[in-house]
């Protein structure tokens, strides 16, 4: 209990500290919000305008004391995020979890199905490839799986954008469900947000996938190695309960907290691929927020991908040693 008591103390300064970085780092960015919205002021046609007439205008749409020295600022908004107030943002004028909370399911529906999608079909093959090591499947789908592991996600999306969604027009290039139906639990609408989410969902898996194939094939063969499982064959125990119960279970429990930890990245991983389809889910609208410089906005969405994160790893750290005994009890002996 003194252990969980001190992990959860641990994972709250781990965001406190977080916030209290990000709320600093980002007023050294380049500009302000003041300096964007006079500039998208002026090209608007209120270059005719007063500096003092411009200045009192934006100071009206802000609604944050910009003026007002660095510690009262970082006092005023931690006090205020506390209270469950995140702020208002600059340039979409409304409060912030107004526009962070309808995005989230976007941007867990994204995120979620792509992480299923890349585990459960790398798992497989990595399994497959261990069972054929030195085969050419297993020399293929290992080539396959570096290629695709280093490549940029955002790459695969423009790919899959320009052969499946401009050449062949198999799949639409952005939104996130068609403009003429209304929004609801019908069979229309759900289809069409899955049919949106193809592209963007699969530009996120394509990419992932070959990380867990080769992760899973270097765990399954060292299992396949081990005294335990030539003990199994001895006693005469079935392929396939030597296969589920021994390999798999064994190789897929170093993978768990890398698992736990995509889990918590699922609000900040599909910030470039959002868009890149202008999808509006969170990551779509951190990157107005930075563009804009809005500050409530980006503090928004950075505290919601810290808590993930932070979330993420503290549920793996205090749930690994149950699934593998093991790891609480350091010895090596295996897990049945």
């Amino acid at each position: 209990m003194s252990y969980i008591v001190r992990r959860l103390g641990q994972s709250v300064l781990t965001v406190f500290v977080v916030i209290s970085a990000s709320f600093g780092l980002i007023r050294l960015l380049p500009g302000g919000p003041l300096d964007y919205l006079r500039a998208e002021m002026i090209q608007q046609g209120g270059s005719s305008l007063s500096a003092e007439e411009i200045n009192r205008r934006i100071a009206a749409q802000t609604n944050i004391a910009v003026d007002e020295p660095f510690y009262v600022q970082y006092v005023d908004y931690m006090v205020s995020m506390l209270q469950g107030d995140f702020g208002r943002s600059i340039w979409f004028e409304r409060p912030v979890t107004s526009i962070i909370g309808p995005a989230i399911p976007w941007t867990v529906f994204l995120t979620a199905s792509a992480l299923f999608l890349a585990f459960t079909v790398g798992i497989t093959l990595g399994a497959f490839m261990a069972y054929k090591e030195g085969s050419s499947f297993d020399v293929a789908s290992t080539g396959v799986g570096l290629f695709l592991n280093s490549t940029p996600s955002y790459v695969v999306a423009l790919l899959l954008i320009a052969f499946l969604g401009y050449r062949l027009e198999l799949f639409p290039t952005g939104g996130r469900y068609a403009s003429e139906l209304t929004p609801g639990l019908n069979v229309p609408f759900l289809l069409s947000v899955l049919y949106h989410g193809v592209l963007p969902i699969l530009s996120m898996a394509l990419v992932g996938f070959g990380g867990w194939a080769l992760s899973m094939r270097g765990n399954s063969i060292r299992v396949l190695g081990e005294d335990y499982l030539r003990a199994a064959r001895l006693r005469g125990l079935p392929t396939r309960r030597i296969a589920i119960r021994y390999v798999a279970r064994n190789a897929i429990l170093p993978m768990y907290t890398g698992l736990m930890i995509a889990i918590g990245t699922v609000f900040g991983g599909a910030v470039i691929i959002e868009n890149i389809f202008a999808y509006p889910g969170v990551g779509f609208y951190l990157i107005q927020a930075i563009n804009a410089r809005d500050y409530p906005l980006m503090m928004g969405g950075f505290i919601l991908i810290t808590i993930a994160m932070v979330i993420g790893i503290t549920i793996a750290d205090l749930t690994y040693g149950w699934l593998d005994p093991r790891a609480k009890g350091g010895d090596s002996r295996e897990a049945y």
